[in-house]
């Protein structure tokens, strides 16, 4: 399934929702399953305002960021912040408001980063976020209820960043085309490495070609759910509770260390997301299709259970118009970012 198209994974996603508005009385729910998040992180969720969510504990795992505004003076801008903030290269920008990688990039040089500023219409709230230290990236997905004192983690998922290995003569294309799964991904990969793909690595020389941890940009995914601690759950527990109307949502690491991460300890937040967020284990390719949609249904009965708590506290979900609407206007804004990583 991660290499199904969009429109058969979601297939059966309307339907679903019309049998859990049904049963929990209302199609809306989901936009109160985290009510202290604006449209409760469904649409148009503002990276910007979920950080200035975040508690003391979630604070300082948070790679520093600052934010400015796409235009001609961008660069100056973001020059001067990052020497207030003694910020240096390498730093990921990413578009305040967006998903699925698009005009997210890591950029390691002023020339790159001029360069990735000017590909942005006018006014486009960016981030400009230190780059992570961890060489490992993982995505734990948190459900809690209402009613429930303790949340935890249902899903624990690895991102693994493609890399091809020179031979001393093949070119990074043809290694690409060598590689059984890079081969399938081939179109992706040599659009995100055009500049490259004559190149002949050395031999025993790796080079990676991708380096984000989202699985339509080609990372691959694998899930680790068994190896989630009680130690494990315990931090992020107390990061999504002091966190205000916080219920269910994906964190997004870095880490160095499997252990260390299971100890509670070593991890960066580098993104969290509300009710878009998906669980990501469904995307191990050693995933069946039945178990795919049974982890889609798994997280839309989350959503429509916990939206039900909130409206009985009193919590009014938003008009099904207003998702709509608020959806379509955040497919525009990805259209205009530039296609990057």
């Amino acid at each position: 399934m991660e290499r199904a198209p969009w429109y058969v994974i979601y297939a059966f996603h309307l339907p679903y929702c019309v049998l859990l508005a049904l049963r929990y009385g209302g199609l809306a729910l989901p936009s109160i399953a985290n009510p202290g998040l604006d449209a409760s992180g469904l649409t148009k969720e503002s990276k910007n305002d979920l950080f200035a969510l975040l508690g003391p504990s979630g604070r300082m795992r948070l790679p520093s960021f600052m934010a400015i505004d796409s235009g001609p003076e961008a660069l100056a801008l973001a020059e001067r912040a990052m020497l207030a903030a003694e910020l240096g290269f390498p730093v990921v920008v990413k578009p305040d408001i967006g998903r699925r990688g698009f005009g997210v990039k890591i950029v390691r040089t002023p020339q790159d980063l001029a360069a990735h500023l000017a590909k942005f219409s006018l006014g486009v709230r960016l981030l400009i976020q230190r780059f992570a230290t961890g060489s490992k990236e993982a995505g734990l997905f948190y459900v809690r209820m209402p009613s429930e004192t303790r949340g935890r983690i249902v899903s624990l998922t690895l991102k693994h960043f493609p890399e091809v290995v020179g031979d001393g003569t093949s070119t990074v294309r043809e290694l690409i085309l060598q590689n059984s799964r890079a081969r399938v991904f081939s179109a992706l990969y040599f659009r995100r490495n055009h500049d490259v793909l004559d190149r002949v690595l050395e031999r025993g020389e790796r080079y990676p070609i991708v380096s984000l941890g989202n699985h339509v940009r080609g990372s691959a995914f694998t899930d680790e759910s068994p190896q989630i601690t009680p130690a494990m759950e315990e931090v992020f527990d107390k990061i999504a509770r002091e966190i205000p109307g916080f219920f269910i949502g994906r964190f997004d690491v870095r880490f160095e260390s499997l252990e260390a991460l299971q100890r509670g300890e070593g991890f960066e937040i580098v993104e969290y997301n509300g009710a878009s967020g998906e669980p990501t284990h469904m995307w191990d390719a050693r995933t069946s299709v039945a178990a795919t949609y049974a982890g889609l249904f798994q997280h839309l009965r989350f959503l429509y259970a916990i939206g039900a708590e909130n409206r009985a506290r009193g919590a009014q979900p938003l008009s099904v118009w207003t998702i709509i609407k608020r959806h379509f206007e955040e497919l525009r804004l990805l259209q205009s970012y530039p296609d990057e990583e």
